[in-house]
């Protein structure tokens, strides 16, 4: 199979290249250092099309395929991992459900605002404090119908981008009776009177990714605000959720080969016993099985996108791409501090941050447990 880009593909590689090396890499430590997010990297790259990835052209959008999605979360990895998990927060999960599932007026209305990068981001909120990976038991945040609104009470966690965030498309549960078809998504603007959007919850890595909680008291919004059908929101959530595993993968490659560049430069520069400690077999051994696992995620995340782009299941792919490339990262940046010695260990090199960025990469969006279930579903389901 043939996962050569294309030449519409490459430009748009070459373009975001340029765009992070530019506006994201060299204020990846001060957004990480002063947990502050890069707004310039939404300014800039709304025209660029990086806020509307999701979005068709019709509501603004630059509506790219799944592979040019995941050249750019890899080329926004490789700068700076808060940025990216933002960027695929906003593009994947406060964006995409909308495009996919919303009515014409929902489109027409949030859309267009935030694709342009004047405006802030979309979000999408999941999380409760017993519902992380069983969405379906979980949810008890509630939504009931009072003429012609939405009342909404409750609570949710962990919600990225909810602080920058212009609405917050929300899993509610609307059939108290439960089962498959009792959850809905619903969008709650963050102007909404009882809606309290926590502050950004202090994390190990990812710190200019604002990720807070968020509570609904009496939150009054029009039944039109409802994305999809009625009851759908399980099945629409879990759709997302696979598009978004070949996001965090691509994420994951993109840090993945920061860290192996940063080594590589330090193993030139590094003298030990009078040579390059380049030169020593341990260190290239590193190197070789980093590249060579970076390699691997790639081509692995390329088929993922590449099936959902010809409209074919791409559950077990996406699942396999995002276990790979997430434990690959972690694996990868742990080598490149250990190819930095001591220095690997301080926060003057980036290996460090890089690091922590990675970790979270195999729990957001399913972790490595659960998409370990899921392909032995497909596994065992096969004949």
């Amino acid at each position: 199979m043939d996962f050569d880009l294309n030449e519409e593909q490459k430009a748009w590689k070459k373009a975001v290249h340029d765009f992070v090396g530019k506006v994201v890499k060299p204020k990846s430590r001060e957004v990480d250092e002063n947990e502050e997010f890069n707004w310039e990297a939404v300014r800039k790259g709304g025209p660029l099309g990086l806020m509307g990835m999701s979005i068709p052209e019709a509501y603004g959008g630059s509506g790219v395929d799944m592979i040019s999605s995941s050249i750019a979360m890899e080329e926004l990895g490789w700068g700076c991992g808060s940025t990216a998990l933002a960027f695929t927060a906003h593009n994947g999960l406060g964006t995409a459900p909308i495009a996919l599932y919303g009515s014409e007026e929902l489109k027409k209305k949030w859309l267009p605002l935030v694709a342009e990068g004047k405006n802030k981001l979309g979000a999408l909120a999941l999380t409760e404090p017993g519902a992380g990976s069983d969405i379906q038991g979980g949810v008890i945040t509630k939504a009931e119908k009072q003429g012609d609104e939405w009342v909404i009470n409750g609570a949710k966690m962990w919600c990225t981008n909810a602080s920058i965030a212009e609405y917050i498309i929300t899993l509610v549960r609307t059939d108290p009776k439960g089962g498959s078809k009792s959850l809905s998504m619903i969008l709650v603007p963050t102007d909404s009177k009882g809606l309290t959007i926590g502050p950004p919850e202090k994390k190990m890595g990812l710190r200019g990714s604002p990720a807070c909680g968020i509570s609904y008291d009496n939150v009054h919004v029009p039944l039109g605000n409802l994305v999809g059908a009625e009851g759908r929101g399980l099945q629409q959530t879990l759709a997302t959720l696979d598009a978004g595993r070949i996001s965090i993968g691509a994420i994951s490659v993109g840090l993945a080969q920061a860290a192996l560049e940063a080594a590589v430069d330090y193993a030139r520069e590094r003298k030990a016993f009078g040579q390059s400690i380049s030169e020593f077999q341990a260190i290239q051994f590193k190197l070789s099985n980093m590249a060579t696992e970076i390699e691997l995620a790639r081509t692995l995340l390329h088929k993922a996108a590449w099936t959902k782009d010809q409209g074919r299941p791409y559950n077990k792919e996406a699942a396999m791409a995002k276990l790979y490339a997430t434990e690959m990262a972690e694996r990868v940046c742990y080598e490149a501090i250990q190819i930095h010695g001591g220095n690997g260990y301080s926060r003057e090199y980036n290996v460090e941050r890089m690091y922590r960025d990675a970790r979270l990469m195999t729990i957001g969006e399913g972790t490595s447990e659960i998409q370990r279930l899921v392909i032995a579903r497909h596994v065992l389901a096969s004949e």
